[in-house]
């Protein structure tokens, strides 16, 4: 599924070039920290007298590529890459840390970028679709070794930021990105109409990262 993800990204781009014959491509390389976030769930009373009612990824750094080409001076199309190394993490009354935990996203982007093409200054702005990928944990739930299985889902990413370009073609971004990944739904209530009648309805519960990060691009 991971392959497809990003091969899938790739050819989206370079079937693509030739339509953009004209256009710049740029290539950037990132870093940062992932604030996350995860759901909650029906309160379990644990083997250490603890409640725990919710799960969630461990905040930690990441990393990540994106490859876009510059449709006009302001339009850009392409694909982002980025991976967080985190951990599985139990919260209530108490945290307990189950095991390492993979956390990859996939996204197709649209960003526009403020300015002229060989302005100094760019400030950009993109949103995106595609999945995000959390991987095989392995560890000690109420005593007994278990491994959680990896799990794909749709999430979508938005992001703001600025690009400082001290050469032609050599810049430096720093930006923020918000990456929502659905989970499930929970029974929320009915919902009822004199027409159509009632009906059961949900809230939806996402997995949130929100990242902080800084980087180069190089522009061609």
């Amino acid at each position: 599924m991971k392959r497809i993800l990003v091969w899938t990204g790739l050819l989206v781009i370079t079937a693509g070039a030739p339509a953009f014959a004209q256009a710049h491509v740029e290539i950037s390389g990132f870093a940062g920290w992932v604030f996350s976030d995860g759901v909650s769930g029906d309160a379990r009373l644990g083997q250490d007298g603890q409640i725990y009612d919710r799960i969630d990824p461990k905040d930690s750094a990441n990393f990540g590529f994106s490859v876009g080409v510059l449709a006009s001076d302001n339009a850009e199309v392409g694909f982002m890459f980025a991976q967080q190394k985190s951990a599985l993490v139990a919260g209530g009354t108490n945290e307990k840390e189950f095991g390492d935990l993979t956390i990859t996203n996939y996204h197709g982007y649209f960003a526009y970028n403020w300015g002229d093409a060989d302005a100094a200054v760019r400030p950009f702005f993109f949103g995106g679709l595609g999945a995000t990928t959390f991987g095989d944990v392995s560890g000690t739930v109420l005593g007994v070794p278990r491994t959680f299985g990896s799990e794909t889902q749709f999430s979508t990413t938005w992001g703001a930021g600025v690009k400082f370009y001290p050469a032609p073609g050599f810049g430096i971004r720093v930006g923020a990105h918000w990456t929502p990944t659905y989970i499930k739904s929970d029974a929320g209530g009915w919902w009822c109409d004199p027409w159509y009648g009632c009906f059961l309805v949900g809230n939806a519960q996402y997995s949130n990262q929100f990242q902080l990060n800084g980087g180069v691009t190089i522009r061609f």
